[in-house]
């Protein structure tokens, strides 16, 4: 058995404004292959910034079509 460490995405989503909003973006992320904990800090109505930690690296389309499910826009990408 290989151990991988944990691979940590952030990304910066608009229009989320309240716990909601949260649920409903970590739900769609969390349904992402390989994702073990999604955390929000919710800035509402402004860019709130979301961590993904996976086991493997998550392509940014990945993550872009799962946050446009739950109603919400990526804004940018880091590393």
């Amino acid at each position: 058995m290989s151990t991988t460490s944990p691979t940590t995405t952030r990304v910066s989503v608009s229009g989320m404004t309240c716990g909601h909003c949260v649920s409903a973006v970590s739900e769609e992320l969390e349904a992402l292959a390989g994702v073990e904990e999604v955390t929000v800090e919710l800035n509402a109505g402004g860019i709130s910034t979301v961590t993904i930690t996976s086991s493997s690296e998550l392509a940014p389309s990945e993550i872009g079509e799962a946050v446009a499910e739950a109603g919400y826009l990526v804004v940018a990408n880091e590393a």
